[in-house]
């Protein structure tokens, strides 16, 4: 028989003064954007779901320019089967793994179709069942619809998480854990955002852009530029 999924172990408590910093970042980031949302553009909770699908690989920027023309002419599980994965194709072309991803939306469209009534179903587990979506796709859009608190943690997630001493994970799931318990409540439902948007425009891969990061003092990463 296989063995049972190993239980994870609770992330240990931080010392008072480590509380204090994670207290002050998230402080200076809802300072900066009380509000932050995702810059996938989306009408609905299936064109987010589709574009958030979309976006495995891609840029926010190069899945918006798709979608505005795919949703223009399917932006409902059943117009999207219509179209078909031929139909979905050149519309989807400009961006990585395309037909593999024109094969999952009408999948997807298919069973939200016979089993949801055209609806999604805003359940973890209903959700990562669909073709195309895995447990990062399904927390961007339970935590982007106010569902459920969840990081989804992607390259930049990953990257100023380690940067800002909040995770030393070695796997994105572990990383998402260790956030999961650092961050404090009132912040949990926009820290992705935050964090992502951080990591897209400040705290880049190559020569973060650490004079113009509102953090920098609160920061001791080996990579911060004096």
């Amino acid at each position: 028989m296989p063995k049972p999924p190993a239980k994870r172990r609770p992330a240990p408590r931080k010392p008072p003064a480590e509380r204090a910093r994670i207290q002050a970042l998230f402080e200076r980031f809802e300072a900066a954007e009380s509000d932050p949302r995702t810059e996938l553009s989306y009408t609905s909770p299936y064109t987010l779901l589709a574009a958030v699908a979309l976006s495995a690989q891609a840029t926010d920027i190069s899945v918006n320019k798709a979608t505005a023309r795919l949703f223009a002419v399917a932006d409902t599980p059943a117009k999207m089967l219509d179209l078909g994965e031929e139909g979905i194709i050149p519309y989807i072309a400009s961006i990585g793994l395309f037909r593999t991803k024109a094969k999952n939306l009408v999948a997807a469209a298919r069973i939200l179709l016979e089993q949801y009534g055209g609806e999604v179903p805003l359940e973890r587990d209903a959700l990562q069942a669909l073709p195309g979506v895995g447990r990062k796709t399904a927390s961007v859009v339970l935590n982007e619809l106010g569902v459920e608190p969840a990081i989804a943690v992607d390259t930049h997630v990953f990257r100023v998480a380690h940067r800002l001493r909040l995770a030393h994970g070695k796997t994105p799931d572990q990383v998402e854990h260790e956030l999961m318990a650092v961050i404090p409540d009132p912040w949990r439902t926009r820290a992705h955002h935050w964090l992502i948007l951080h990591g897209r425009y400040v705290c880049i891969a190559r020569r973060p852009k650490c004079a113009e990061c509102s953090v920098a003092d609160l920061c001791a990463s080996p990579e911060k530029s004096r």
